[in-house]
């Protein structure tokens, strides 16, 4: 699978047209999505790598609740709002493995605005020695963590194919 999809206005590459119809399906499919979107100015050297894309303030989050292509101009709407919002790229890059577009406004060559769908964020947990518990529930194992000092309970359900890989995983044995 391709991991990037490059267009570029004017470029003679035979594949910027159907390159462009790829970013088009992917950026109508974000109607009724959440996106993210962040607006960098570009370095003067024009290293896209040194730009720091962490959220800033700026930045916003957004319910596309219409997002469409008409001719090379990318068009959405928030959700909750009639006014109808475009912009007209000179160059788009887009991500698939990440699922961001890199757009490249014509009317602000020095500007690069990045929309995604967010990244799922987990939260870690840091239990030291906690109680352990092991029950079943049907051909499920339970594995139950207590940490009394945090007042936190953990309950693991296992199906015999992820408690076999634990176990291995811990090479101990029924």
């Amino acid at each position: 699978m391709q991991t990037e999809t490059f267009w570029q206005l004017g470029s003679n590459s035979p594949d910027n047209a159907s390159h462009f119809a790829t970013i088009s399906r992917w950026w109508a499919e974000l109607s009724g999505k959440e996106v993210t979107w962040r607006q960098r100015l570009i370095p003067p050297n024009g290293d896209l790598s040194v730009l720091n894309w962490e959220t800033q303030r700026f930045d916003e989050t957004i319910l596309f609740d219409a997002a469409e292509t008409r001719g090379i101009t990318l068009y959405w709407r928030k959700s909750g709002s009639t006014d109808e919002r475009n912009t007209t790229p000179h160059k788009l890059a887009l991500d698939h493995l990440h699922q961001r577009l890199y757009v490249f406004p014509r009317s602000q060559q020095e500007v690069v605005i990045q929309i995604g769908v967010p990244e799922e964020v987990y939260r870690a947990l840091v239990v030291t020695n906690p109680q352990i518990e092991r029950s079943t529930s049907g051909k499920d194992q339970i594995l139950t963590l207590k940490d009394d000092l945090q007042q936190l309970e953990i309950k693991i359900s296992l199906g015999a194919e992820n408690f076999e890989q634990l176990k291995r995983l811990l090479r101990v044995e029924d």
